[in-house]
């Protein structure tokens, strides 16, 4: 990937033991419905009595955070749209060059032919063959001739329409580039504006939590924390669980190990691995090392794959966020999913739940 991927490197990678532990005991709270959230402890003046923390604002600037990140995420989606559309269309552009060259050396070739067929006509005195032929006293010399003629007049017709085909074959690549070039141009711009917006609303958003102090910080981590969990226990409670049952596919169970692997690497817009990821990068990796290669964004994975029910989904599906289909992460089974969330976050494990569910897809079916 280009420039804007570099990220930043991981710290060592986990063992699989390790791995395989943070997992289970993610899953193993993840999925047990009903569970109660103890109510937030009160913040301490200095004199150590308790004061009520300022959570009205806290909550108005993690939902402020939420659009912003929400935003990026879209925007990331435009980028990596634009960029496939822009690898596609070079690689046509070159195939119609390849064809461009080979067609005028055919032209060239047919022109050649004409002139050498001109060439002859002109050494003859001009005289077209069939009048000679006419002229001839002798029959068998004019019936011979006459057989000659028509091939002579089949042939040239033959290559008039060949060189008329290749002309029109070369003005349609012609056209064809030119419209392909347009198309590149139109998705250079796309992908710079859509740049343009994930670079400010992420800088929006690191500026507004720098105006946070430390304890601010700390408490709207417990706050965004509890809305997840707050969502994932509700969405437990509904008793999906007990509806889903399905086992993962030996394709499926690939793309989990994956992504499973990946657990602890950085978020970064644009980015497909191997050391950092955005949400569609790490789920279309995830599912290419299982030897299926999907759309790369979260939007054409919801366009362009199956879809199934929630209470059917297996481990290694899909599930596709928001009503824009802006986010998508990798469901592991017991209520969990594996996801790149945004920036400034890490690969980690989650609640299917935390986030409104679109729908889900399969990438094997």
């Amino acid at each position: 990937m280009g420039p804007d991927k570099h990220g930043v490197r991981a710290g060592g990678r986990r063992g699989i033991l390790a791995t395989a532990v943070t997992v289970v005991c993610a899953v193993t709270v993840l999925a047990a419905p009903g569970t109660a959230f103890a109510a937030p402890s009160p913040t301490l003046s200095p004199s150590g009595s308790a004061t009520p923390a300022p959570d009205k604002d806290l909550e108005a600037v993690r939902e402020k955070l939420d659009d912003l990140y929400h935003d990026a995420a879209v925007a990331t989606d435009a980028y990596n749209a634009a960029e496939e559309a822009a690898d596609k269309q070079s690689a046509e552009i070159v195939d119609l060059a390849k064809k461009i060259v080979k067609g005028q050396r055919r032209l060239d070739g047919l022109k050649a032919r004409a002139g050498r067929a001109a060439a002859a006509q002109y050494r003859t005195g001009g005289m077209p063959d069939s009048a000679k032929l006419l002229l001839s006293d002798n029959p068998s010399q004019f019936l011979d001739g006459a057989g000659r003629v028509l091939q002579g007049e089949r042939a040239t017709k033959a290559l008039i329409r060949e060189l008329t085909l290749t002309q029109q074959d070369l003005k349609q690549y012609a056209a064809d580039a030119a419209d392909q070039w347009d198309r590149l141009e139109a998705g250079r711009k796309a992908k710079a504006a859509a740049k343009k917006k994930i670079q400010q609303r992420i800088a929006a958003a690191e500026k507004l939590q720098s105006t946070l102090e430390k304890k601010q910080k700390e408490r709207l981590a417990e706050l965004e924390r509890a809305a997840a969990y707050k969502a994932q226990t509700a969405w437990l409670d509904t008793g999906i669980l007990d509806e889903i049952h399905s086992k993962a596919s030996a394709a499926g169970r690939k793309a989990v190990a994956f992504a499973t692997a990946q657990i602890g690497k950085p978020y970064v817009w644009g980015a497909e691995g191997p050391d950092s990821y955005d949400c569609s990068g790490l789920t279309s990796q995830a599912w290419a090392s299982a030897g299926r290669p999907i759309p790369r964004t979260s939007q054409e994975q919801w366009k362009q794959l199956k879809h199934v029910d929630v209470k059917d989904m297996r481990p290694g599906d899909l599930i596709i966020y928001f009503d824009d289909a802006s986010h998508v992460a990798m469901y592991v089974g017991d209520g969990a999913i594996i996801q790149a969330p945004r920036p400034g976050r890490t690969v980690s494990v989650g609640g299917a739940g935390a986030m409104p569910i679109l729908g889900v897809v399969r990438p094997d079916a």
